[in-house]
């Protein structure tokens, strides 16, 4: 974990107000358990329930009892995580049941929406103005949400990976970006990849985490990201319904 230190410390250097937030979801990741296996099953689904259960008008977030896990239930696991200690230190105040991961089909809620295909992340943060979506591989900071496509297709026929930013590495004159997200096959923990193994990449930056108080006020489906399970878009067209220029 000491990459994940040091880049902490680099996004805390740049003084930035919106860079403090990717310096809480790094923390967060830091916080987060090793390994566990990576499983894409309802009995993962289950164990993200429970690990995010609701308490108090909070939710009570204990990601060791997330194994096996999928992509995109780790990185909700934390954007809950940094939600959950910014309302304990008291830095936010509203109530995170919307946030619970229930059982929500694709673009169905919160969690609905997170976990859908094509922009999930990218749509939440811009239809609530929790933050700005962008493709710039130059713009990207450490403790940014990536959407990685695998390749040019967004919808049914996508291959893509939800996963946290950390960072480029060149070896040996290849560029690899870096990355945390619950992967195949040993869960929870960081790689790198090829940057040319991508073939698209939407950058989701958290900013005001204060308006997912405003998730309860959401229509309760995402159609546009409902539609993706059975029909394909394109990398414009998700690009244009995140705010993305």
């Amino acid at each position: 974990m000491r990459i994940l230190l040091l880049l902490t410390l680099l996004v805390f250097a740049r003084g930035a107000a919106a860079a403090d937030w990717n310096a809480a979801v790094l923390s967060a990741v830091r916080a987060m358990p090793s390994g566990g296996g990576f499983s894409a099953t309802s009995e993962a689904s289950a164990r993200l329930r429970a690990a995010a259960e609701v308490e108090g008008g909070g939710l009570r977030v204990r990601p060791a009892l997330a194994p096996p896990s999928y992509c995109s239930a780790a990185t909700y696991l934390v954007l809950l995580k940094v939600v959950e200690r910014a309302r304990s230190s008291g830095a936010l105040q509203f109530d995170m049941q919307p946030l619970a991961p229930t059982l929500q089909r694709d673009g169905e809620g919160v969690w609905g929406r997170w976990n859908a295909n094509g922009p999930g992340t990218a749509r939440l943060f811009y239809e609530l103005g929790a933050g700005r979506n962008f493709t710039s591989w130059d713009e990207a900071r450490p403790g940014d949400f990536l959407k990685i496509f695998w390749r040019d297709a967004v919808g049914s026929n996508e291959f893509g990976h939800s996963v946290i930013y950390l960072g480029m590495e060149t070896r040996d004159g290849v560029e690899f970006v870096h990355y945390w997200s619950s992967n195949k096959p040993d869960g929870f923990g960081e790689k790198s990849v090829p940057k040319s193994k991508i073939a698209r990449a939407l950058f989701s930056r958290l900013e005001r985490p204060e308006r997912l108080a405003a998730a309860s006020s959401l229509p309760h489906v995402d159609a546009y990201l409902a539609s993706l399970l059975e029909r394909k878009s394109s990398f414009a067209e998700a690009c244009k319904l995140s705010g993305v220029r």
